[in-house]
């Protein structure tokens, strides 16, 4: 019987839970056990695992593999343990050092022929992890740009699963040329100033972004309501590196950082449509929780 462990992180809403990654390889049937509330993405990471395992070239290994996730009782979901549950499968079969990856957290998701693809929320899972005293992450070179804002924590990015082994066997790895932080003040939005005339609803909008006030715009179609409101983060004040990290951490979970820059000050908007559900208004899920639009406007506002 070999035993190995590594790390991961879970996340429940916005907050994360360090997550221990057990893998047992003991004589028996062959046949594969994952245990720890997995939800059915996390439940076929086995297959996933499996293949990016055998395409690296190494050993799956033909015994009874059991797979615990640690605490049991925190509901675990999304493909973010791929790669830790396969790196701590190969350090039970002692292709790895044990010694080398205790202290190391692993994010990312396996594809089937070893590359590490981007998951979401890896700011708050990287947040979480600090808190518990994790000071070397291992993530999806995609995250980089997102990740390296956690500038206490030592970040390697990888872009597939064979550049995670050399570097845990050699030490050896690809220099990644670090981004250089530049806190954006501006964005690419619509701006304030654009807006001709209107001067009743242009005062009424400036006291409201000033002061934090809530703004009703009535009127028939056209008379600029939406072109208005939709350009008022550009006039509100700029976010707080603090208030940035927060920002990004709720957009990282939901996934939509593809429309915001990690980086940015400005203040969020988010415009739901007038159909749209309650969940999808003030979050929720039943197995993974994903922000909703009054959450994704943290800081800013929606219309």
């Amino acid at each position: 019987m070999t035993l190995a462990l590594t790390r991961s992180v879970a996340l429940l809403g916005l907050e994360g839970h360090l997550v221990s990654i057990e893998v047992d390889i003991a004589d028996g049937l062959p046949g594969y056990a994952l245990l720890g509330l997995p939800d059915a993405a996390l439940s076929e990471s086995r297959d996933r695992v499996r293949s990016a395992i055998v395409n690296c070239g190494e050993i799956w290994p033909n015994r009874k593999v059991t797979v615990s996730l640690s605490p049991a009782w925190l509901p675990k979901s999304g493909s973010s343990f791929d790669l830790a549950i396969c790196i701590a499968l190969l350090s039970a079969h002692e292709t790895i050092a044990r010694e080398k990856v205790e202290d190391l957290l692993f994010l990312g998701e396996l594809s089937l022929d070893g590359k590490i693809r981007s998951v979401r929320g890896v700011l708050p899972a990287l947040m979480a992890a600090y808190k518990a005293g994790v000071r070397t992450a291992i993530v999806p070179a995609a995250n980089f740009e997102e990740a390296q804002l956690m500038q206490s924590m030592t970040i390697v990015p990888m872009e597939h699963l064979k550049q995670v082994l050399r570097w845990l066997r050699t030490g050896e790895r690809e220099v990644v040329q670090e981004i250089d932080l530049q806190w954006e003040q501006t964005d690419t939005r619509l701006d304030f100033a654009d807006v001709a005339g209107q001067s009743a609803a242009r005062q009424a909008a400036e006291i409201a972004a000033i002061g934090g006030h809530h703004i009703l715009l009535i009127g028939p179609p056209g008379a600029g309501k939406t072109m208005i409101a939709e350009r008022i983060p550009t006039i509100m004040p700029a976010l707080t590196i603090y208030q940035a990290l927060e920002v990004t951490a709720v957009h990282s979970i939901a996934g939509t950082l593809t429309h915001r820059s990690p980086l940015s000050l400005l203040a969020p908007i988010v415009s739901p449509h007038h159909t749209t559900t309650r969940i999808a208004m003030v979050g929720g899920g039943s197995h993974a929780i994903k922000p909703g639009a009054c959450s994704l406007a943290h800081y800013g506002f929606y219309l």
